[in-house]
C-alpha cells in the first residue's frame, strides 16, 4: 500500500459495503450488506468496532440521522466514505489484483 495503511479483509468489506450502499450506509444495512455479499455471519459488535477504527482512520465519517417514530424515537449513525477512504479501498482493490495476476492455482480446495 503506496499512500494508506493496508487494510484488512473486514475492513476492505466494510468500506466497500459503505460505497454500495452510499447514503442508506448504517449498521443494520453494512451488516446485511456483507453478509449478502460474502455469505458470513457478521456480528454487530465487529461491526461497529472496525468503523470506529475506520473513522479514527478517516476512511469513513458518520452523522446522526433525526430520531424516527419507527425506531422508537432513537437516531440511526451513518456512515459514508471520505475520498481517503475511497483511495485505501482502491489501493487494496490493486494490490489484491497484482497478487493475483497471473496466478494459476493447481490445488482442489480442502487439499493441500
Amino acid at each position: 500500500m503506496s499512500r494508506h495503511d493496508a487494510l484488512g479483509e473486514f475492513e476492505h468489506a466494510v468500506l466497500a459495503a459503505v460505497a454500495h450502499l452510499d447514503e442508506a450506509a448504517y449498521g443494520v444495512t453494512i451488516r446485511r450488506e456483507i453478509e449478502s455479499r460474502t455469505r458470513r455471519h457478521v456480528s454487530i459488535g465487529a461491526l461497529y468496532t472496525a468503523l470506529d477504527r475506520l473513522e479514527r482512520k478517516g476512511y469513513v465519517t458518520s452523522t446522526m440521522s433525526d430520531p424516527t417514530p419507527r425506531r422508537g424515537g432513537r437516531s440511526k449513525r451513518h456512515f459514508r466514505l471520505t475520498s481517503t477512504g475511497s483511495g485505501a479501498l482502491q489501493d487494496s482493490r490493486d494490490f489484491l489484483q497484482r497478487m493475483w495476476a497471473g496466478l494459476a492455482l493447481t490445488t482442489k480446495r480442502g487439499r493441500a
